[in-house]
């Protein structure tokens, strides 16, 4: 007996309309199903393959930034698509909390309306001890980042520095 992969993941939210919104709108998702009695929807990011991969259902308890998740991660497929978000977020006055290069993969750490953290991230081919986080900048060219990226593998800073 073992486990797969990760089906799916889901939030209890405060503001459903918005909440929904934000994940359709500025991350991306579709919305596969809803149901407007039981304030529910179920959302897909790759529909033709997976009902839904995350869930938003009204019923939150918690205090808008209480820590009930760690980070919920949408993996991307290029550079060019965490660019992308990285100019998405800025125009969309989205708070990111930290540019990185974990050395295996480069993410965005990001906040929903929620205060739920969420990371894209694009696998990097390397193998790299973890925890591995240095900031780096994806507003750069894309050369620029990458030969970054390679730098900070060998600065001989601290690796990892959490991030409040």
């Amino acid at each position: 007996m073992a486990i797969a992969e990760l089906g799916h993941t889901g939030l209890w939210v405060n503001d459903l309309p918005l909440m929904r919104d934000f994940y359709e709108r500025v991350v991306g998702l579709t919305v596969t199903d809803e149901d407007a009695d039981h304030g529910i929807v179920f959302f897909s990011s790759r529909p033709a393959v997976e009902h839904h991969e995350f869930v938003l259902q009204t019923g939150r308890t918690a205090e808008p930034g209480a820590k009930q998740q760690h980070q919920i991660s949408w993996r991307v497929e290029t550079l060019e698509d965490i660019r992308a978000y990285h100019r998405r977020f800025e125009a969309e006055g989205v708070e990111v909390q930290q540019e990185v290069t974990h050395g295996n993969a480069f993410g965005i750490y990001f906040f929903d309306p929620e205060g739920n953290r969420n990371e894209v991230y694009l696998r990097i081919d390397r193998d790299v001890r973890q925890p591995f986080r240095k900031s780096i900048d994806f507003g750069l060219p894309a050369e620029e980042i990458y030969a970054e990226a390679e730098r900070l593998l060998d600065d001989g800073g601290p690796a990892y520095q959490p991030v409040q």
